[in-house]
C-alpha cells in the first residue's frame, strides 16, 4: 500500500477481501493517502456485499460509499484512475 498508485480488486475470496477491507479501512480512517480502490466485475461485488445495508444500519457514511468503484473492463478501470488523478489522456 506503501508505494500504491491503485486497488484494483478482482472476484476472490476470504485473501481477497481480507486485503481489500483493509485497504478501505486504511483510507477510510484516513491512516494512509486516498487511491482509486476499484472493484472489477460488478454483479460479482454487489451480489457479495451490499454497501447500502452498511449505510442502513449506520456502520458506515454514505459519503464511504466514494471510496469505490465497480468497473468492468480494463479501459473503465483505467478512466476511474486517470479521472482520480485528473490525469488527461488521449
Amino acid at each position: 500500500m506503501m508505494r500504491a498508485k491503485a486497488l484494483v480488486a478482482f472476484p476472490g475470496g476470504f485473501g481477497t477481501l481480507d486485503e481489500l477491507f483493509e485497504v478501505m479501512t486504511l483510507v477510510q480512517t484516513r491512516k494512509s493517502r486516498p487511491v482509486p480502490i476499484l472493484l472489477f466485475g460488478t454483479e460479482f461485488w454487489q451480489r457479495l456485499i451490499d454497501m447500502d445495508v452498511l449505510v442502513q444500519e449506520g456502520t458506515i457514511s454514505a459519503e464511504d460509499l466514494k471510496l469505490f468503484h465497480y468497473v468492468d473492463t480494463p479501459e473503465a478501470a483505467w478512466q476511474a484512475i486517470c479521472d482520480f488523478y485528473q490525469l488527461k489522456v488521449s
